[in-house]
């Protein structure tokens, strides 16, 4: 590896991607933008994830293979973080893919506008059935560069809105902004969102591109967002904590729009923890999972996000409407009906989760 610090450093944690590895590794490779190290963590992969990375690091002297005991992808990005050299840092998922200019236009924005933040579009490639068919939904906002941090603050709803502000993959990070305020991933369950959160609390500088570059890949059935979790709701509870705290620290919590969108995303996210609890993998009595859709809806803090809250669609505003009437019959029929097209019909859940 040479001595003279690379612009960008990229960290992969990797585990049991086999399928998957090669693709992403040499979709980094391909890029036309070259000054970079590549940081891959296997996390104690039990298949040929291992193999494959260092067949693919002997030919490339920019990347370097981690082989760790499992621990998680927090603690495998953090073990990278702490040995990136580049100006900036960008994030990325082991089964996904970058189309091959996305370092170079990244890295040209961050440069000429001296940013602490870049966020890009991206692209969410949702596979279904047992070929290679997939829907491509396009995730993205206007192109444009905050000039101070009371214009991001007060855009930040938009960013949200269209799903720009959760992920760390469609971002470069200056690696001096990590570093001063001492940033590294939690170690929990969902940890890129705290990550991300953490950054843009006090972010200065930001610079949005339309463009899409990524690649985020739903294919995977054993992936973490389709799992049954039994920690679902209070996971949710807890992120929404944070963003209210995060827009009562920015001074905005009176805003209107700001407040619609975070009340909206916490209904919207206690719909899936009713289809979550729905789900056939949950083996409680069904008594039990009403019960569970009873308390959850009746709380104070659904009924203000239900009032609060402004659907887009009138899919959601029919979905809403077992909320408003704290109705857990109906929530659970809902939330049962949800699971079966999640679960049988990728493509049209998909289709309706991108137009709700």
């Amino acid at each position: 590896m040479s001595l003279q610090m690379p612009m960008v450093s990229i960290i992969v944690p990797a585990y049991n991607v086999d399928r998957y590895v090669r693709r992403a590794v040499q979709s980094i490779q391909n890029q036309t933008f070259t000054d970079f190290e590549l940081l891959v963590v296997d996390d104690g992969s039990s298949d040929r994830t291992g193999e494959i990375l260092d067949a693919l690091a002997e030919r490339d002297i920019r990347m370097t293979v981690f082989h760790n005991q499992n621990g998680g992808a927090p603690a495998a990005r953090n073990y990278a973080l702490d040995r990136a050299r580049g100006t900036y840092v960008m994030f990325f998922d082991a089964d996904d893919w970058a189309e091959p200019t996305m370092l170079a236009d990244m890295v040209a924005y961050a440069e000429q506008n001296r940013l602490e933040l870049v966020v890009a579009g991206f692209y969410i490639d949702t596979y279904y059935g047992k070929g290679n068919d997939f829907v491509t939904e396009v995730k993205a906002c206007p192109s444009n560069v905050y000039h101070t941090q009371q214009e991001f603050r007060a855009a930040a709803w938009q960013l949200f809105d269209a799903n720009q502000l959760y992920p760390p993959w469609n971002k470069l990070f200056l690696r001096e902004r990590i570093e001063r305020i001492g940033l590294r991933f939690r170690p929990t369950f969902w940890d890129d969102f705290p990550f991300v959160l953490d950054y843009v609390r006090d972010v200065e500088r930001v610079g949005v591109m339309e463009q899409p570059y990524y690649h985020f890949i739903r294919q995977r059935v054993e992936s973490e967002t389709a799992r049954w979790r039994p920690d679902m709701y209070d996971k949710r509870e807890e992120e929404h904590g944070w963003m209210l705290d995060l827009y009562e620290h920015w001074g905005l919590s009176g805003d209107p729009s700001s407040m619609e969108m975070v009340q909206r995303r916490y209904i919207e996210r206690l719909v899936g923890c009713i289809e979550n609890v729905c789900s056939p993998e949950c083996d409680l009595p069904t008594e039990e999972k009403k019960r569970l859709i009873a308390e959850m809806i009746s709380t104070e803090r659904a009924q203000v996000a239900v009032a609060v809250a402004r659907p887009r669609s009138r899919m959601m505003k029919a979905m809403l409407a077992p909320i408003k009437s704290q109705n857990a019959a109906l929530a659970y029929r809902e939330g049962t009906f949800i699971s079966f097209v999640k679960r049988h019909n990728t493509k049209l859940f998909a289709t309706l989760k991108a137009r709700r």
